[in-house]
């Protein structure tokens, strides 16, 4: 189908350690891989619901699987983290859309 996106979707182990999967446009799943020579700040991995290290890193992580540019991400991860990864229930399982992290990024850029 054309019009299928990439889905992103994060949750907790049994042992309380988080794992961050990215669902294809095939509906085919992989690990969220971690990039520590473009971005290094959690080589530990992923968090969300609060604004360290390893929300800043899935942050980024998402941005640049989205958009394929180290440079971008970078510029935006900080803000995605305050604004999109901060605010997650650490808890709780969430997923984004490709084409919400799309609208977003593009509401950034503007400064809207």
């Amino acid at each position: 189908m054309a019009d299928r996106q990439r889905v992103y979707t994060g949750r907790r182990l049994p042992n309380g350690g988080a794992v961050v999967f990215v669902i294809d446009k095939e509906g085919d799943s992989r690990r969220l891989r971690l990039h520590l020579k473009e971005c290094n700040h959690s080589p530990t991995g992923f968090e969300w619901g609060y604004g360290g290290s390893g929300p800043a890193q899935l942050a980024f992580e998402i941005l640049f699987d989205v958009f394929g540019d180290a440079a971008l991400a970078l510029r935006m991860h900080q803000a995605f983290k305050r604004e999109r990864i901060a605010v997650l229930d650490r808890k709780r399982p969430w997923q984004f859309g490709e084409g919400e992290i799309i609208l977003w990024a593009a509401k950034f850029a503007t400064g809207n």
